[in-house]
């Protein structure tokens, strides 16, 4: 299986030595315009939340068991691995913006289906299509943005990616109990119609699709285009040609993932990372957001609940957005996944308490309390870093093959998490299962601690050099002064990357 998609996944970082930074306000309209796709992402996730309970209720215009509903929930996952390859190979044949904008129309097919659907095979088969679309956001849209951003900024317009998905959750969170299960599926739909427009008007072709299909003069207007008239594109046009041509010369086969230190290290690292973010259980949060604040018996509307908790990813994701390239990614992961796995085991006490019959009513804003803790270091965190980590850990004559392989494998995980979740519930109902979830959060932790290294105001050729070992140089001839000073930042800031590989 060819799986070379995202080998052009390049984020550009500009010439070598010190120049000065081009105008923000192109590439910040060209990335929110694409992110509209991962807005429609979050519409798909949290969809389950509102309308399960409609559809197991008596009334219920498909009536679907809870096994049925948690392979309504789980489906996606099984499409984004179907989509993934497809759309990532159609990036790189006909451009990045042409097929993230045609990405609007099977969203806009699954969203119809939905609304006609009168069995639960064809919400199978709807859901299938939706997580198809997906698996193609996730594999153009970070590729989109990684190829218009300078590195100063890379990071923040990554982050964004996570906070559009945050806030179509919170859409649906919003709007989904107030209206129909026909009258949402027409609210959700309406959403890939305003990315199909505004991808077409606002983003311009990334530089690096268009030197690598033979057409510098346009890579030069793209150029010009993203950074501002005023700027200089003679060294950053050199630089992209020249990653290029070092990539042409190189192969993406299995055995350069293994035989390369560098490679074996981001492969465990981004691996772990995905890992652990499926098994702390937030899709399934997310999924079943109503149900489980029903099941706690809170003095607030389960309703109500979940929308407060959608006001929170989204607050908290942005945060991020602003903090990433500040704090840097191990300090804000650290901090994420440990408060988790304290959110996630006051849960699991509450609902093991009501489960053993103990009167928990003086208690009952415990769960939205703990959820609300949880979502907010989740977003601040582990929800948008694991994503903007993918695109800087992998050289980009392997990037293609192991994003490939490791998209494959985390979206199988997060099948497997969704799917065994009402599983666990009959085996071990809320409390013991949300404390399964704490413990991987725990793992994750130790995980990140040990594993994972900090990226911040770090060069792709730098974080590869450390990865393999190879000791910072104590100067640069291209740029001294700069590499004093990044020296003296990373002294100051605590720079544990050499410790934190392994």
């Amino acid at each position: 299986m060819d799986l070379s998609v995202f080998s052009s996944m390049l984020s550009v970082n500009g010439p070598r030595g010190t120049r000065r930074e081009g105008k923000k306000f192109r590439q910040y309209a060209a990335a929110l315009s694409t992110t509209i796709g991962p807005f429609a992402v979050g519409t798909v996730l949290a969809w389950t939340s509102p309308v399960l309970p409609m559809l197991q209720s008596e009334n219920s215009r498909i009536p679907i068991t809870a096994d049925e509903g948690s392979w309504v929930g789980s489906l996606i996952a099984i499409g984004a691995i179907i989509g993934s390859i497809p759309a990532g190979k159609g990036a790189d044949i006909f451009g990045r913006k042409p097929t993230i904008a045609a990405l609007a129309v099977p969203f806009i097919i699954s969203w119809a289906m939905i609304y006609f659907a009168t069995t639960v095979w064809e919400l199978y088969a709807a859901r299938l299509i939706a997580g198809a679309v997906i698996g193609g956001v996730t594999a153009t849209v970070p590729m989109y943005i990684g190829e218009i951003a300078e590195s100063s900024i890379r990071g923040e317009l990554g982050s964004y990616i996570q906070v559009k998905v945050t806030l179509g959750i919170l859409y649906v969170y919003a709007i989904g109990p107030f209206v129909s299960y026909e009258g949402l599926a027409v609210l959700c739909g309406i959403i890939p119609v305003i990315m199909f427009v505004l991808v077409l008007l606002v983003a311009p072709e990334t530089p690096t699709y268009l030197l690598r299909s033979g057409r510098r003069k346009e890579a030069e207007h793209s150029l010009v285009l993203l950074r501002g008239h005023e700027y200089d594109i003679a060294g950053e046009l050199e630089e992209l040609q020249q990653q290029l041509e070092e990539e042409q010369k190189r192969s993406s086969k299995f055995k350069d993932l293994i035989s390369s230190r560098a490679t074996v290290r981001a492969s465990i690292a981004v691996m772990g990372l995905l890992s652990f973010l499926s098994f702390s259980g937030i899709n399934v949060l997310i999924f079943y957001a109503e149900s489980i604040f029903k099941s706690s018996s809170s003095s607030i509307s389960p309703q109500v609940s979940s929308i407060i908790i959608g006001v929170l990813q989204v607050k908290f994701t942005f945060a991020s957005a602003l903090l990433v390239d500040k704090a840097g990614r191990r300090v804000l992961l650290l901090i994420s996944d440990s408060v988790m796995a304290v959110c996630l085991g006051c849960l699991g006490y509450f609902f093991w308490l009501q489960e053993h019959a103990v009167d928990v009513s003086a208690f009952s804003l415990i769960p939205l309390i703990s959820l609300g803790v949880y979502i907010s270091t989740f977003s601040l965190g582990f929800g948008p870093i694991p994503g903007v980590m993918m695109g800087e850990l992998f050289s980009p004559d392997v990037k293609g093959l192991a994003l490939g392989i490791v998209c494959v494998i985390a979206s199988l995980l997060e099948f497997v998490v969704v799917k065994m979740y009402q599983n666990l519930l009959d085996w071990f109902d809320h409390g013991i299962t949300f404390w399964i979830f704490a413990g991987f959060c725990v793992l994750g932790t130790v995980f990140v601690w040990f594993l994972v290294p900090e990226t911040k105001n770090k060069t792709l050729q730098e974080i590869q050099n450390e990865l393999s070992g190879k000791k910072k140089p104590n100067n640069r001839k291209d740029n001294p002064k700069g590499n004093r000073k990044q020296h003296m930042m990373d002294s100051l800031t605590g720079d544990q990357t050499h410790a934190a590989i392994v």
